[in-house]
């Protein structure tokens, strides 16, 4: 049963319980539509991609609507931002948040959107207590973080000034799930589609927010144990929320109808030869792409599998298996001739497969792999022929999209999460420390400067117009030139 809530004026459900719904595998789970006129303006004061992946029906000229920008793979077509920039240098703006994120800004008509977790922490003896009451091992605590309760919040950010327009509340949960201690409660990257802004939290939540008024929609909980905390963000695509469920115990990928939250469709992953649920989880965010045979492709990367479903209906049309990969981060990049993903923790590896095929495409399909400094979380760039990547320990390389080859490899230093981006042709590589290193794509590395701010980078950049906008572990920031 499902009961939404119209604006009357009726007072929000407790802990915003609409009911239950079945979905259409039979299978039970939490389903919450509300709408809610609770949500009040809260005015705060704070110093501010022939083929193609498909683009969210945003309908907006100017605009970074999802992860890794409109394209989803990071490539700005417009905008010109600054090369050199810091504290003290084309800093246009810069905006303390609460809380801790890893998300993205998304951005449109003029407002940037921002996710949050603002977490009650424990004492280290609580700590300790609390994850004794987990499913995890004790050799386990010491990589592990967990909060007493976590405030879900979303930031409304004026683009112009910085200035922090709206705070909405969306939920408290009490007694959250152990993440890992590099991870935060909020690091999927929302969504914006038309008027609205979707907003995953992984098994804490999906919520559907009116951006014209900051209003519930609509709320779904697809209950998920992470192990680590969720990572992977949503898409929107022909009408639908396409959400990665790779878990412990269960891996699957359903599709919500982006008005009413209720399920379109739902299929779960290829079976997986792991001794534990530990090596079958991943957190990877989907692309959609068109193959030469003009099928529409909803690809989707998993734990020891890649796989193509029918973005219409989740029918599956091929599959590669990739070998023992978990964790799966990355988000995938298509060039209208392959697909490039890395294949997760263990041993990261890089692969190219062409997606034309049909059924087990694991001894077909396959170009070439790349074993050497490939990421686990940081997502590739495509340009003119060449693929850019930087592991996690900071060796940025270059690899000929032809054949595999390595052109160059460089190690830049640090430690790095945040994708890169490439704008006005230089690619920006964010690490942990808030270096910025800015390099023009070819075959020499050419680091044109690099530029040093405040604070952990975790987030991936985005850009707009002449913008940069950049998240760190407590600021949001606007440089220009």
């Amino acid at each position: 049963m499902i009961r939404i809530f119209r604006h009357t004026g009726l007072s929000r459900p407790s802990k915003w319980m609409c009911g239950f719904a079945r979905t259409k595998q039979g299978r039970d789970d939490q389903h919450r539509i509300t709408q809610s006129d609770t949500h009040q303006n809260r005015s705060l004061l704070c110093g501010f991609l022939i083929v193609t992946m498909a683009i969210p029906t945003i309908g907006l000229a100017e605009s970074w609507p999802q992860f890794r920008g409109p394209r989803g793979d990071g490539i700005v077509t417009k905008g010109n931002p600054p090369v050199q920039f810091g504290e003290d240098k084309n800093l246009t703006w810069k905006t303390d948040l609460d809380g801790k994120a890893w998300s993205s800004p998304v951005i449109a008509d003029g407002t940037i959107w921002l996710t949050s977790a603002v977490e009650i922490v424990p004492t280290e003896d609580e700590r300790v207590d609390l994850l004794r009451k987990t499913d995890n091992e004790e050799r386990q605590f010491k990589q592990l973080a967990i909060a007493k309760a976590i405030e879900l919040k979303v930031f409304a950010v004026d683009l112009e000034t910085g200035q922090l327009k709206q705070t909405i509340e969306l939920t408290t949960v009490e007694q959250p799930d152990a993440i890992h201690s590099l991870n935060s409660y909020a690091s999927p990257t929302p969504v914006i589609d038309g008027n609205r802004l979707l907003c995953h939290f992984g098994t804490f939540g999906t919520f559907c927010l009116d951006r014209t008024d900051g209003k519930l929609i609509w709320e779904r909980t697809l209950p998920l144990k992470h192990a680590v905390g969720p990572g992977s963000s949503p898409i929107v695509h022909d009408g639908k929320v396409i959400l990665i469920q790779d878990g412990l115990e269960r891996q699957y990928v359903i599709a919500l109808n982006a008005e009413t939250g209720s399920t379109e469709w739902e299929t779960d992953r290829p079976p997986m030869d792991a001794p534990t649920g530990d090596q079958k989880k991943a957190y990877c965010t989907p692309i959609v792409v068109t193959d030469s045979n003009g099928r529409e492709q909803l690809l989707c990367m998993g734990s020891q599998w890649m796989v193509s479903y029918n973005a219409k209906t989740g029918e599956e049309f091929w599959r590669l298996y990739h070998g023992k990969g978990f964790s799966v981060v990355p988000r995938p990049i298509f060039d209208g001739n392959a697909v490039y993903f890395s294949t997760g923790f263990g041993k990261p590896q890089l692969w190219a497969a062409k997606v034309d095929g049909s059924g087990d495409v694991t001894d077909s399909h396959v170009l070439w792999t790349v074993k050497k400094s490939i990421p686990a979380k940081p997502s590739p760039i495509a340009v003119d022929g060449l693929l850019f990547v930087v592991d996690d320990n900071g060796v940025a390389s270059c690899i000929d999209s032809e054949d595999g080859t390595n052109v160059w490899s460089k190690r830049l230093g640090g430690k790095f999460s945040a994708s890169p981006i490439m704008a006005n042709g230089r690619m920006y590589f964010c690490n942990h420390d808030g270096e910025v290193f800015v390099i023009k794509p070819g075959r020499e590395c050419d680091i044109e400067v690099t530029n040093q701010i405040d604070g952990q980078i975790m987030a991936s950049p985005a850009v707009i117009d002449d913008a940069l906008i950049l998240r760190t572990a407590t600021s949001l920031y606007r440089f220009d030139r």
